[in-house]
């Protein structure tokens, strides 16, 4: 079966090989062959919750362990992986001790699947479920040194061991400047734990995924696996604004915003002449939404005239969104000063929510800015959205108008043959 997270990484992938034509942000490559070893762990509820039987027919405990072998078998050589468990061993009743009930179950290193595998094999749901306590410890197993660090927690539940808000220990950790990512994912997940699991992802800049089947489990925790194995730069957090005017400029990178149902940002960018601007937005539905939805980009300049858009629609369950565009400068002339023009970029989309549903805060944007050189022949820059792929659909317009023309010969001569015998 494939999955929407297949389908929206697909599409991605697709978008990125084609259209932007390997985008690849500044900086975004590490060219030190002594690059610190991604580390990432996964912190797993086993609160007694998990017994419930209501993904594909199976408990999600079982889901869990099912994803955690998948993923396992797939992890890059290069990723350092952990996994730590909240809820595992203590069954009584005692809030103080239930609220310690964490442990590191494999920890963060070199990979031996079956090691790990062994140890997750032996996993049964128990007793409470202490995120705050969890997320405190796995931040320690992680260190503090350079590299990419992603906690990727999986739970059920809302965390009982208030008042650590695991709200407030998620920023704590982001405040701490160690670079650490918290990615959530809520099985079968109700109201208040989507919004617990949510904030705790947006304190790190980290995504929230809400999983019903088991395949989005293994194709999500595998998504975030690889990410971390994955040397691109890490999206910086930026404000757009309502006007072109007072938009923040970009360069090239990665970038994360939140953008209201029904709002529109707009960020700049400079390009120069003979230069080619490429650009490309994510949305993810990041909770429950209405059938129906597209994001629109334009490249527009300061005084609102459309350069260029791209612009993608759907209608069904989605997780994510994507468009991107295209635009080169033309070379200046001789008579024309070679100055930078200001592109504003302008991001909408049309995603509605149900009454019952939060509309804040706005849903995650991710935004692709790289300027590179623009081609070499004017004849390419006129035609910027076929590239040099307009000789290849010129070739194909005379070689069917000249098969029409034989074609048409053939069939006369074979009716006149045909009249006359």
């Amino acid at each position: 079966m494939i999955t929407r997270q297949r389908l929206a990484a697909g599409a991605c992938a697709l978008f990125a090989a084609l259209a932007l034509g390997g985008l690849a942000p500044a900086g975004a490559y590490a060219d030190e062959p002594d690059r610190p070893a991604p580390k990432v762990e996964l912190v797993l509820d086993v609160s007694g919750s998990m017994r419930a039987r209501d993904i594909d027919g199976d408990s999600r405990m079982a889901a869990a362990k099912q994803a955690f072998n998948e993923v396992l078998d797939a992890t890059p050589e290069e990723v350092e992986l952990g996994i730590r468990t909240l809820g595992a061993n203590y069954r009584g009743d005692d809030r103080k001790t239930g609220c310690k009930d964490t442990e590191q179950l494999y920890p963060v290193g070199p990979l031996d699947r079956t090691d790990a595998k062994t140890a997750v094999a032996t996993l049964q749901p128990t007793g409470w479920t202490p995120i705050g306590p969890a997320l405190l410890k796995a931040a320690d197993d992680l260190g503090s040194g350079d590299g990419t660090k992603r906690l990727v927690l999986i739970s059920d539940g809302e965390d009982t061991c208030q008042p650590l808000d695991p709200c407030e220990v998620a920023r704590e950790i982001a405040a701490k400047g160690i670079g650490l990512t918290i990615d959530t994912l809520g099985l079968v997940a109700d109201t208040k734990t989507r919004q617990q699991l949510s904030c705790i992802a947006d304190a790190t800049g980290g995504t929230y995924t809400s999983v019903r089947h088991k395949d989005e489990l293994t194709d999500r925790v595998g998504q975030l696996v690889d990410r971390a194995a994955d040397p691109v730069v890490t999206p910086v957090a930026v404000d757009g604004t309502a006007q072109c005017a007072d938009a923040p400029e970009l360069k090239p990178g990665l970038y994360t915003d939140r953008e209201k149902f029904g709002e529109h940002r707009f960020y700049r960018v400079a390009v120069e002449p003979g230069k080619e601007l490429r650009a490309s937005v994510s949305v993810a539905a990041d909770r429950a939404v209405n059938r129906d939805y597209g994001v629109l980009l334009r490249a527009v300049t300061t005084h609102g005239r459309e350069i260029v858009r791209g612009q993608e629609a759907g209608d069904g369950r989605t997780d994510v969104i994507s468009t991107g565009l295209r635009y080169p400068k033309a070379e200046a002339d001789d008579s024309d000063e070679a100055e930078a023009e200001t592109v504003c970029l302008q991001v909408s989309h049309s995603y509605s929510a149900p009454a019952s549903v939060k509309t804040t805060p706005g849903l995650p944007v991710e935004l692709t800015v790289d300027v590179v050189d623009g081609p070499d022949e004017a004849s390419d820059v006129a035609a910027f959205g076929l590239g040099r792929g307009w000789w290849f659909l010129a070739a194909l317009v005379v070689v069917g108008f000249v098969a029409g023309v034989v074609w048409g010969w053939i069939s006369r001569w074979r009716i006149a043959v045909w009249r006359t015998n």
